[in-house]
């Protein structure tokens, strides 16, 4: 075994950086080697560790109250839904954030979950602006925004409200079914899983998509076709 490789001691994992300062004769070249080897075995441990937290969360993480009303149903809604799973969050050392662009009229809202040791992952959805009602340009955008951050923090933990639909305040339209069929054939052609793109959607099935989300959806695919 090279000087370089990772070594096991006493049932002990001796890291790059251990080898460092251990105090050895090592040259420019091999301290570089051991520093991006320190630096790819950190990031590793630091996605095992995210992985884990997320698994033990999902398996703790009750289902969520719809406590709000709108219209005829009720939904689960953005404060109450995180004032439910901020403990557990942190008791696993998970922590989430959004950033919010825009793309040409759509608004676009990414989750952004963070584990303490320093991996994280994210999910994006897209919507035009609610301008249903009487609202002027800043609230039909932040009603979206509002919208987006609470389903793309459902997909991204993979929570469940009891029966999670529209709060009303969109156009619950969804994707024809030809457009479902466009999506299938897509996910077969990229190799992509479509159970995780489901949860990327924030969606049971391809038919609950909504259809403003249907571009963002095949742009995704494409990505992964060329990353192929």
């Amino acid at each position: 075994m090279s000087k370089t490789e990772l070594k096991t001691v006493n049932s002990q994992v001796i890291t790059p950086i251990d080898i460092i300062n251990s105090g050895q004769e090592l040259s420019v070249e091999k301290m570089q080697q051991l520093m991006d080897m320190q630096f790819k075995w950190e990031e590793n441990e630091a996605k095992k560790a995210y992985v884990n937290a997320m698994s033990e969360f999902r398996s703790k993480c009750p289902s969520i109250d719809r406590t709000k009303s709108a219209y005829n149903s009720n939904y689960a809604g953005l404060a109450e839904t995180i004032e439910q799973i901020k403990s557990l969050l942190s008791k696993y050392g998970l922590s989430h954030s959004w950033k919010t662009d825009q793309e040409g009229n759509q608004v676009k809202v990414t989750c952004i979950v963070t584990h303490s040791q320093g991996h994280s992952e994210s999910t994006s959805l897209m919507a035009e602006p609610d301008n249903s009602g009487s609202k002027n340009k800043i609230q039909a955008m932040a009603s979206t925004v509002s919208y987006l951050e609470r389903y793309t923090l459902f997909a991204i933990l993979g929570l469940a409200s009891k029966e999670m639909d529209t709060d009303g305040n969109i156009d619950p339209k969804l994707i024809t079914p030809e457009q479902a069929k466009t999506l299938n054939a897509l996910i077969k052609e990229v190799g992509a899983n479509e159970k995780g793109f489901l949860q990327y959607l924030g969606v049971s099935c391809l038919e609950n998509l909504q259809a403003t989300n249907f571009d963002a959806a095949v742009n995704a695919l494409n990505q992964k076709r060329k990353s192929k």
